[in-house]
């Protein structure tokens, strides 16, 4: 009589349950940098519109212009800063996600998957919602663009994104373990894609030299699909979409393999020495 008799969830009922935990976490993601959700949202697409004009004048300050694709040069532009700024935003949301040893996870039903799905839900709704308003009002007030075959297009967006959650989970798994060097890890990796990203040339167009030191990074190997996928007289011969994909693969597993043992051997009180 006394006993708390627990009502037991079907499945599907767990499944909308995690679903709708994700759905918070991710409005929580978004609304965690400006408590206005609307200005939060300008200041983004304002962020894209910096660094497309930036790249923009560096391009005609540097004479790149006739490296770049025949077609619309800013559209080029946008082509690699969009999926630059998804990556490196996904990288940063993701490895600062709430942790094993977070107040949240105190909540029965939290759990860090929950938390790195809405971080990185909440970057991709972010960045698509600035491209889409920024490629939309170029459209409508400068000039009409055509993109060859925006379904590819948008997998490569997407791919951009998910590579760079993968790349986030690792840093996450570690960052109990050496949170100064995760954070310094984190601020390198988005640094070194301003330039190893290959947004500022065509892989085609550029020596087996330079193409080694770049081929590494999953990201050059997106922009240069998409500029192909974007633009009709652009053909994409030394960059492949399965590389970016294992890429993913990899990094998500690890960084899976590596929050299981972090969960198990965290502590609240490693922070106290530090």
């Amino acid at each position: 009589m006394f006993r708390n008799h627990f009502r037991r969830s079907s499945k599907l009922t767990t499944g909308f349950e995690t679903l709708e935990l994700i759905f918070h976490s991710a409005v929580r993601q978004v609304r965690k940098s400006n408590g206005n959700a609307v200005l939060g949202m300008v200041i983004s697409i304002v962020q894209s519109i910096i660094l497309v004009l930036t790249m923009y004048f560096l391009f005609e300050l540097l004479g790149m212009r006739r490296i770049a694709v025949r077609g619309d040069f800013l559209l080029y532009v946008m082509s690699g800063v969009f999926m630059f700024m998804t990556h490196v935003k996904a990288i940063s949301a993701v490895s600062g996600a709430e942790g094993p040893t977070s107040a949240m996870m105190m909540h029965a039903p939290m759990n860090p998957i929950i938390t790195i799905c809405g971080a990185a839900l909440g970057s991709l709704y972010q960045q698509t919602l600035s491209a889409f308003v920024v490629l939309f009002f170029y459209h409508a007030v400068f000039t009409p663009i055509t993109i060859e075959y925006p379904t590819y297009t948008l997998g490569m967006f997407l791919l951009s994104w998910i590579s760079g959650v993968g790349i986030g989970m690792v840093l996450l798994s570690a960052r109990p373990w050496q949170p100064e060097l995760v954070s310094i890890l984190t601020g390198l990796i988005t640094r070194l894609n301003v330039v190893a990203s290959g947004k500022m040339l065509l892989a085609n167009n550029t020596s087996p030299g330079i193409r080694n030191m770049f081929d590494w990074n999953p990201l050059f190997h997106t922009i240069d699909q998409g500029r192909g996928f974007v633009f009709l007289n652009y053909l994409p011969r030394y960059t492949s979409v399965e590389y970016p994909i294992y890429a993913t693969l990899v990094c998500v597993t690890i960084g899976l393999m590596a929050e299981f043992f972090t969960r198990q051997y965290a502590s609240a009180s490693w922070n106290t020495r530090r």
